[in-house]
């Protein structure tokens, strides 16, 4: 497994201190970000999982932690929107550049709006989704919302 993908590339460009962590991954997982957590040895809610949504049919990225599950509601107010959706998962693929299961923040084929859920930063260090299934990669919280220009706010 490369540990060099477009996510870990953005990183190192943009100076951001990370780590890379790679672990076994289960394709048959009932939740993949709790299984990342496991593998890991961290607590769930220290990785973040993402996903890709669209809010009144408009392109949005959002990370909340592994443990927890996003509101609709809630992703559709902090956007403006009227409703949200989950994306369909080859239009995640499609739009991002990456497989389900190892879709990243960082290194998005086509930026798009991105929001944090704001109990991320109650952590010194979270995970995010390294750019390939089985790849993770550990970094400050604020280093995340500065480099993908995100907003925080509770989406759970």
């Amino acid at each position: 497994m490369s540990k060099t993908t477009r996510a870990t590339l953005a990183l190192s460009r943009a100076g951001v201190p990370h780590s890379v962590h790679a672990y076994a991954y289960d394709p048959d997982a009932a939740r993949i970000g709790l299984q990342a957590a496991e593998a890991l040895g961290v607590p769930p809610e220290r990785v973040l999982k993402t996903l890709m949504a669209q809010a009144d049919a408009r392109p949005v990225c959002v990370l909340v932690p592994s443990d927890r599950e996003v509101s609709l509601k809630k992703l559709a107010a902090a956007f403006g929107a009227k409703s949200a959706a989950m994306m369909r998962p080859a239009e995640a693929e499609r739009l991002t550049g990456y497989h389900v299961g190892g879709i990243s923040p960082l290194g998005q084929k086509r930026a798009v709006p991105t929001l944090v859920d704001a109990a991320a930063l109650g952590h010194a260090r979270v995970f995010v989704n390294g750019g390939q299934r089985g790849l993770q990669v550990q970094l400050a919280p604020g280093d995340l919302v500065a480099l993908l220009g995100a907003r925080t706010e509770s989406v759970t």
